[in-house]
């Protein structure tokens, strides 16, 4: 039994979380969730509801009309997009080239795709060219594709890729949760049919609502298998000739008709996220997007500069690198869990480690969001020097925040921007 006189309310210790997400919340966005909920088909909330369609149109730079969230953590934004667009038995194309390239295939089988896979070391990203060659040689249905890969810190290049799929017939799904506004993601100019992403990364909000973009084209392909439940059905309501998506919740084309002008009902719209949501675009564009990518840009240099003058190896390919989260190869005779524990408890400062191959191998700083700062670059450079100090690593002392008061002095940029 819950013994409510032992446990009072929930008070987190102070965190500065500096890993590959999520980290810590802008405080505006807090203010936001923490307003006054409206039923969901109050003029207000529909209102709302509309304006977050039209800013994250500026943030994916798309004109794409069906641009909306969808309630659930930036996985739910991934499933909603690939279980409505795969038909069971389709050809799904997939480069693996680090762990969400493995989600993406996971998801996929569950739809019953027939995923075909092509891998890159962890550590490298692939050539547009073998991605091209796969196409030709699988003939898929659609390419589905993660842009940032915060498991290796690598971003994929993805400017080819779109017109290719178009003349080929083949629709190009890409999840870039973990570098959308911290990297470019240009929508229409690349030519990609559906995106999604979460907050909890360089949009500076919490984990809990997916941001997606859909093309024209592929709505029309989703369409065919659209289908209105039992007890909201109306006359006028055409069932599509495919099959049923086997995903009630993540039914995007239900999802469309609730976010439509007709507000057909598919669930309750999670308010509280959705007043989160608005205000991570909308601090973004207040910002300037090019500004939020160049912000990135500078404290993730200033990270990465600071950590290689500490005498640590940045890992993987440095000339595709995302600008918001950074590998480095834990050094022989430093225990990289312990570190971490103690930065953890004793700093307040939380950075990651990562999965599979690079379980235990590398740590994963990152810059993201609100903490794409420079107190916080230089903060976490500071304790982890100590650190690694007094764990017997060798290098010059005050290397790290030198290095990185060099960036930002050659930036002009001595204020936490």
């Amino acid at each position: 039994m819950f013994d409510y006189k032992k446990h009072g309310q929930i008070n987190p210790p102070a965190r500065l979380l500096m890993g590959p997400g999520p980290i810590n919340a802008d405080p505006r966005v807090l203010r936001a969730m923490s307003a006054q909920l409206v039923g969901q088909y109050d003029p207000a909330m529909t209102d709302y509801m509309n304006e977050t369609m039209s800013l994250y149109r500026d943030i994916f730079q798309t004109q794409n009309q069906w641009t909306l969230l969808i309630d659930g953590t930036s996985r739910a934004a991934i499933e909603a997009c690939l279980v409505s667009a795969i038909n069971p038995g389709d050809k799904v194309l997939i480069p693996v080239f680090g762990r969400f390239g493995h989600l993406l295939t996971e998801i996929a089988e569950r739809a019953g795709a027939d995923v075909h896979t092509i891998e890159a070391p962890w550590g490298q990203v692939f050539p547009a060219s073998v991605i091209k060659e796969a196409i030709k040689k699988v003939k898929p249905t659609m390419l589905a594709i993660v842009q940032g890969d915060t498991s290796t810190t690598m971003l994929q290049p993805l400017e080819e890729l779109g017109e290719f799929c178009r003349k080929n017939g083949v629709l190009l799904y890409c999840d870039a949760t973990a570098s959308i506004v911290g990297n470019p993601m240009l929508v229409d100019e690349w030519q990609l049919d559906a995106v999604s992403c979460g907050l909890q990364k360089c949009l500076g909000g919490p984990s809990g609502s997916g941001p997606i973009t859909l093309s024209d084209n592929f709505v029309e392909h989703i369409r065919k298998r659209h289908h209105v439940e039992a007890g909201i059905r109306a006359d006028h309501h055409q069932e599509g000739e495919g099959t049923r998506i086997r995903s009630n919740y993540f039914d995007l084309p239900m999802i469309l008709d609730y976010w439509s002008e007709e507000r057909l009902n598919h669930h309750t719209e999670a308010t509280t996220m959705l007043y989160g949501a608005r205000e991570c675009a909308r601090i973004v564009l207040q910002e300037g997007l090019d500004n939020c990518i160049a912000r990135h840009q500078l404290h993730g240099h200033a990270m990465a500069k600071g950590l290689s003058a500490m005498n640590l190896e940045l890992f993987g390919d440095k000339s595709h690198k995302m600008t918001n989260v950074v590998g480095v190869n834990i050094p022989a005779g430093i225990d990289g869990e312990e570190l971490r524990k103690v930065l953890l408890l004793d700093f307040g400062i939380e950075i990651g480690t990562s999965f599979g191959p690079l379980a235990g191998k590398i740590w994963r700083v990152g810059t993201m969001g609100y903490n794409a700062r420079k107190d916080t670059v230089l903060t976490t450079l500071a304790a982890l020097e100590t650190l690694l100090r007094i764990g017997g690593h060798s290098f010059t002392a005050s290397a790290g925040i030198m290095a990185a008061l060099e960036v930002y002095a050659e930036s002009n940029s001595f204020n936490n921007v």
